[in-house]
């Protein structure tokens, strides 16, 4: 969703900046990475944009973000007894491609309180272009699309179904072979007719 997005704002406004903010929202990689931690017996991290930078995107202002600037990462972890807390946060902070690029927080907490709270796997993000148009750019504009999801997982399946609908009917046209997202008419995703699109989305 946040690639369709991108491409057809790319498409709008060709003189312009992208931006993705993922979250806020569990990241299952990252959380597989603190499980993976010797003295961590579970563990959940939440990836979380920094609102400022969103708000400069969202302002126009088309900042230049590190990738510190633009996210925060929030972990929260079941120790296994006997375990050295202070020794499990320094690997984890200073984890290479996954946490030691981010300013992270790291909170320990009983498993009882993991699931309690943390047993959902939620998600989320922003897309936003920002571009100009005029015969000397002096008009701004921004494109934001933003997915606000409980369960990243079931959303996915959804998205799946969507296109798996698209690929019947591919088929039944007698088309084949590999295709991205960006191949697939709106239209073929839709479990309505072109008729009732027409008359109830156009």
């Amino acid at each position: 969703m946040f690639s369709l997005n991108r491409l057809y704002a790319n498409c709008i406004l060709p003189d312009g900046n992208d931006y993705t903010f993922w979250g806020k929202g569990v990241s299952q990689g990252h959380s597989d990475a603190i499980r993976r931690v010797e003295g961590v017996k579970n563990g959940k991290q939440y990836t979380i944009p920094v609102e400022s930078a969103l708000e400069s995107v969202r302002n126009g202002e088309n900042p230049e973000l590190t990738t510190r600037q633009k996210h925060t990462r929030e972990c929260f972890v079941v120790l296994e007894e006997g375990a050295d807390p202070a020794k499990v946060e320094a690997e984890i902070k200073n984890m290479p491609n996954y946490f030691a690029d981010y300013d992270t927080t790291v909170h320990f907490i009983s498993e009882e309180e993991l699931q309690r709270d943390h047993s959902g796997i939620p998600h989320g993000g922003f897309v936003l272009r920002s571009g100009k148009t005029g015969w000397n750019g002096e008009n701004k504009h921004i494109i934001e699309y933003s997915l606000k999801l409980d369960s990243n997982p079931e959303f996915t399946s959804s998205v799946l179904c969507a296109y798996a609908r698209a690929a019947y009917r591919l088929s039944s046209e007698g088309q084949s072979g590999c295709k991205t997202v960006f191949d697939i008419a709106p239209a073929y995703l839709s479990a309505q007719s072109g008729e009732e699109i027409r008359a109830h989305l156009l």
